[in-house]
């Protein structure tokens, strides 16, 4: 007995000694290889396929938050010869950002698997992801309405999180795994911006105060406690004693809140890395904004952490701060 019949799109054949496919689907057949060494696999696109053959070397991928961070690294891409195809997440990445780069797509801030198939169109792997999110959207009432999420992102929430602290070092580490899977692999989010990494002494013209010394000491091991807590990297001190510390809010934040807990003012600013920082992401930035708070808040000094602390805009950064007084220093 020979009965054929379909079922979804294959033909079975019933024979008395059981069943055989015959005719199978388009998407089950082999392609016949092309007489091109170039070929490409079944399914790619063109770019995923350069990237298989390892042509990506001059493509870099950008994730971009806000600020002008991204704008560093974009600059710094493009003047090492590499082409730059950019993701700005949602509202948070700057429209002018889009005149940086070479191709520039705004993407869902919780929607990753988008990130990865236009990055990947274009044939990136190595990858670059800087730019301030604020981590407090996490709790935005409504959240799943809101943002919209993808299958990465739930993936990323619910099951590389599970269980899990929702800390920034963690819940970055789970978004960098993701994109890992999907072939995009994040790099050392300062390779393409060194020439703004403090470097260690004074960088202004105005000197340290022996008072500021003493705090300083007293608050550096106190912030790298914060940072290996994943709490925070920043702290203002006075007079050997904590006036506020970071948290969800930001540095920014904090420093307006220095200030008001210390009208006297005379206070430092200490921001560092974490001792086992993970130069991907979340390095520490400070830059023109951080020197106008710092100097209407009462701040007198900014301590970084040199090699490891991104001034944004240095040069610019440190003029201003010696026109406002400002002390900068790198330890």
């Amino acid at each position: 007995m020979n009965i054929r019949f379909p079922i979804f799109g294959f033909q079975f054949s019933i024979f008395n000694r059981g069943s055989s496919i015959v005719n199978p689907p388009c998407f089950l057949a082999r392609r016949p290889p092309t007489s091109s060494c170039r070929r490409q696999e079944w399914g790619e696109t063109r770019g995923q396929a350069k990237a298989r053959r390892g042509d990506c070397s001059e493509v870099l991928g950008l994730i971009a938050g806000g600020g002008r961070l991204p704008f560093l690294v974009a600059g710094g891409a493009k003047q090492s010869g590499l082409r730059v195809i950019c993701v700005g997440l949602a509202e948070t990445a700057e429209h002018k950002l889009a005149e940086e780069v070479d191709v520039f797509y705004r993407v869902g801030l919780a929607r990753p698997g988008s990130w990865i198939r236009k990055l990947r169109k274009h044939g990136v792997s190595r990858t670059v992801m800087v730019g301030q999110v604020a981590k407090s959207q996490l709790f935005t009432p409504w959240r799943i309405l809101r943002y919209l999420p993808d299958w990465r992102a739930f993936r990323i929430y619910y099951w590389r999180l599970r269980g899990k602290d929702k800390l920034t070092d963690l819940v970055l580490c789970a978004i960098a795994d993701e994109l890992a899977a999907g072939g995009i692999v994040l790099e050392n989010s300062t390779m393409y911006c060194k020439e703004h990494l403090a470097t260690a002494g004074v960088m202004t013209k105005a000197q340290l105060r022996p008072s500021v010394e003493d705090d300083i000491e007293f608050g550096w091991q106190i912030v790298k406690k914060l940072g290996e807590l994943d709490i925070g990297q920043a702290i203002a001190v006075k007079e050997r004693e904590v006036i506020a510390i970071e948290a969800i809010e930001g540095t920014a934040e904090m420093i307006e809140r220095a200030g008001q807990f210390c009208k006297s003012g005379g206070w430092t600013l200490i921001k560092t890395s974490k001792p086992n920082q993970d130069m991907r992401f979340d390095v520490p930035c400070v830059g023109p904004d951080t020197i106008r708070s710092l100097a209407e808040n009462g701040g007198k000094c900014l301590v970084v952490e040199a090699g490891k602390t991104i001034i944004i805009d240095k040069p610019e950064t440190i003029k201003l701060a010696d026109q406002l007084g400002i002390t900068i220093l790198g330890r």
